[in-house]
């Protein structure tokens, strides 16, 4: 009874409103909306950012127990899997949280490898392996850069492509397309360059091991051209041990060099981006890195516990699959499928460039290894 009530003294107070109104008499003015605290701002936030955040986290989940499983590449699993979701981020509640799972942990992802690298690792290596890294990772880029306008592609698919293959695969591939100036065709780009890499990893980490031993190369020239030539670190440490050892070792350290190498490229990517730009919208500053360069000093200092180590590199490797899978999301098959063979084709050259570069100069210095 008490409801009915109610509902006819509001009812009545808006009709005596509005003749107030009619009559030129103004209205109480509502009252403001009091502040959202920072809690609720907060509160909000998570609300937004849950459903896709889930999904993502989840992908990722199932993209793991796949690649345990079948012992194959985890970021394959995850790309694939998400796309096959790509519906959610077409419209509904996933799309904020599909979007901050593709950059925001992304970047976290990436900020974290600096936990797996020390300055005594690399310095380790002596100068021939470390010249021929800096050497093999540059020309890379630039070979890609270049290609790249000779088949009609973008200079941006070149730049991120050789990035991939001379850095980190799928890792390097997601650092440097969050800091390269976007387009309509970016993420689909950023999708075909982790597919390629990683299933060229996958072929390495099987064939390269056979090279190095008609190569005549010792356990350590062997380490010193897995890891200057494979491109994800997963498959570098497979390649490796299964030699040795001593091969293992090697190749984990010269990898990790490479890995080292995403902190200056990805610096100078998002520079001459920037200045390119000019007054148009400018692809953002890699705050990322401040993080990736700090943990490494902190590493090399060692103030970083082993258990601090590993625990940031299965996080890191977490947030990479997570990214990964929302990336996925956000691109459809059909986009992929419309790229046609010149990318991959750009991409299998640029593995090629890098392999003979790298076994060249462990050739020509082998006395030395």
């Amino acid at each position: 009874m008490s409801r009915d009530q109610d509902t006819d003294t509001a009812s009545a107070r808006a009709l005596f409103a509005s003749y107030d109104g009619m009559e030129g008499l103004s209205a109480a003015a509502p009252a403001a909306p009091a502040k959202a605290s920072a809690l609720d701002k907060g509160r909000s936030y998570v609300t937004r950012v849950y459903p896709g955040f889930t999904v993502a986290v989840t992908i990722g989940l199932a993209a793991t127990w796949l690649s345990d499983q079948y012992k194959a590449p985890v970021m394959l699993f995850a790309l694939l899997l998400g796309m096959a979701f790509h519906f959610l981020h077409e419209e509904g509640r996933c799309i904020p949280g599909i979007e901050v799972s593709s950059k925001t942990v992304l970047r976290l992802g990436v900020a974290l490898l600096g936990a797996r690298i020390t300055a005594a690792q690399i310095m380790s290596l002596g100068i021939a392996p470390i010249a021929t890294v800096v050497v093999a990772v540059i020309s890379t880029i630039l070979v890609g850069a270049g290609l790249a306008r000779l088949f009609g592609l973008s200079s941006r698919f070149g730049i991120l492509s050789g990035g991939s293959v001379g850095i980190c695969g799928a890792s390097a591939a997601l650092a440097i397309a969050s800091v390269l100036p976007k387009d309509e065709t970016a993420e689909r780009d950023t999708i075909v360059t982790v597919v390629t890499v990683t299933t060229l990893s996958t072929i390495a980490m099987v064939t390269y091991p056979l090279i190095a031993a008609a190569l005549g190369f010792n356990h350590t020239q062997a380490g010193v051209f897995l890891g200057g030539t494979i491109h994800d670190v997963a498959q570098v440490v497979g390649a490796g041990f299964s030699i040795s050892q001593e091969t293992g070792n090697t190749a984990t350290y010269v990898k990790l060099l490479r890995v080292a190498m995403l902190l200056p490229v990805v610096f100078a990517i998002a520079w001459l981006g920037r200045r390119g730009q000019g007054g148009g919208a400018r692809p953002p500053l890699p705050y990322f890195l401040f993080g990736f360069a700090a943990l490494v000093a902190v590493n090399s200092l060692g103030y970083l516990p082993k258990a601090a180590t590993d625990a940031a590199s299965v996080l890191s490797r977490m947030c990479l699959v997570t990214a990964i899978s929302a990336l996925g999301m956000k691109t459809s098959f059909k986009a992929v499928a419309a790229v046609g063979w010149r990318p991959i084709l750009l991409m299998v050259l640029e593995t090629a460039w890098i392999g003979c570069l790298v076994a060249a100069a462990v050739w020509l210095t082998r006395s030395g290894l």
